[in-house]
């Protein structure tokens, strides 16, 4: 037997791989499972995004490898869908580098600041690799509560001194998995100021910034004066564009914190395919109509779960973006539990809120990643199941 390293040791992903084997366990029962777990966008992309794709692809010369930067299109198209956007200036040459998912960028930031000992300061609950960076790279975890009775938002002023001494990183997420929360722009100037106080770099992964409905448009940290000073933002096609498996991404922010990121993964990798990179320029400068359709139909899918659970009396907040319904465990049950009875007695495979943290214990998240039809047959199930 070969031991794993220490830093192994720290990383679990058991309660994502028990949900899912017990639902492969279910479905190979022969039970049909409604799969509301993974948080894996169900659409396609806008055909002029998979014909640039295609029409890439055919060029023989496109198969080598590619600058890990990203090619000066790209990192142009970026430049220029962010100053449309959110009005924030970029360079594309010392502000932006792509990257191979946001997650790539998440995982590896943390490698480039931190000594072992020092603290990170993440968010509970939070999107497992928040806390997984972190602590390959050695880092002391501190978590920052996000509970209703703060409206979701980190409490800086609980935050002993001790411990600010020695953080390097904060990290946010806006509009959040998986709480489908969002943050007001008076908190991020809070941030900015905060932030400058202790000279911590704030990581703001922005990668529902598309998936907004009912008219609310989320700001770019970036978008803050003095946030470049102390901070770099991390987006991603995934969501927007429904290219989650071409795994394109990028960061944007801070020159000095995107260049050690550039130099640690020139290390790593060589970049982006660049077909993928073909796809994402058009995706970029393209219409926006795709992603205007595609949070339309989250939001009727949210309607759905909201509006037919208030019906047997499961009051869930209704989340102004994201793809996720951040829900109370209705039962007396524990998260865990409860998201085990839901599967076997209804076929609904959702994610219990313990995955994502101590402080998500009490919840479930559920991704609106199923047709309309499909959704309204899970409420129907859950329905009879709650109230027989």
């Amino acid at each position: 037997m070969f031991e794993q390293s220490e830093r192994m040791q720290a990383l679990t992903s058991a309660i994502f791989t028990q949900i899912d084997d017990m639902r492969k366990t279910e479905v190979a029962a022969g039970k049909d499972v409604i799969t509301l777990s993974i948080g894996s966008p169900d659409m396609a992309p806008a055909p002029h995004i998979i014909e640039a794709l295609k029409d890439s692809i055919d060029c023989c010369f496109n198969y080598g490898y590619t600058l890990s930067k990203g090619v000066p299109d790209l990192l142009n198209a970026i430049a220029n869908w962010y100053h449309t956007k959110f009005g924030v200036e970029l360079n594309p040459e010392t502000e932006i580098h792509s990257l191979i998912g946001s997650q790539d960028g998440l995982a590896h930031i943390s490698l480039c600041l931190i000594n072992p000992g020092d603290v990170v300061l993440i968010p509970d609950p939070g999107y497992p690799i928040f806390s997984a960076g972190p602590l390959v790279a050695g880092a002391e975890l501190y978590k920052m509560p996000l509970t209703p009775k703060n409206n979701y938002l980190p409490d800086l002023t609980a935050i002993d001194e001790t411990i600010l001494k020695r953080a390097k990183i904060m990290i946010l997420n806006y509009p959040n998995n998986p709480l489908a929360a969002t943050a007001p722009r008076s908190f991020l100037e809070q941030v900015v100021e905060f932030a400058k106080r202790y000279n911590i770099l704030v990581c703001y992964d922005f990668a529902y910034s598309d998936l907004v409905f009912d008219d609310y448009r989320p700001d770019s940290f970036l978008s803050i004066p003095g946030a470049k000073d102390i901070a770099i933002e991390f987006n991603s096609l995934s969501k927007t564009y429904n290219m989650a498996g071409c795994r394109v991404g990028y960061v944007v922010g801070n020159a000095h914190i995107i260049s050690l990121l550039g130099r640690l993964k020139s290390n790593f990798d060589y970049g982006i395919f660049y077909p993928l990179q073909r796809a994402a320029i058009a995706a970029l400068t393209g219409s926006q109509n795709c992603v205007a359709e595609t949070a339309a139909t989250y939001q009727r899918r949210r309607d759905i779960i909201v509006d037919g659970f208030s019906e047997i009396g499961w009051e869930v907040d209704r989340p102004k973006a994201s793809m996720y319904v951040w829900a109370p465990v209705p039962t007396n049950q524990s998260s865990f539990d409860f998201t085990v009875s839901l599967l076997k007695n209804t076929g609904v495979a959702v994610i219990p809120g313990s995955a994502f943290g101590a402080c998500g214990e009490g919840y479930v998240r559920i991704a609106l990643v199923q047709p309309e039809q499909r959704l309204s047959e899970a409420v129907t199930r859950i329905k009879k199941w709650l109230k027989p």
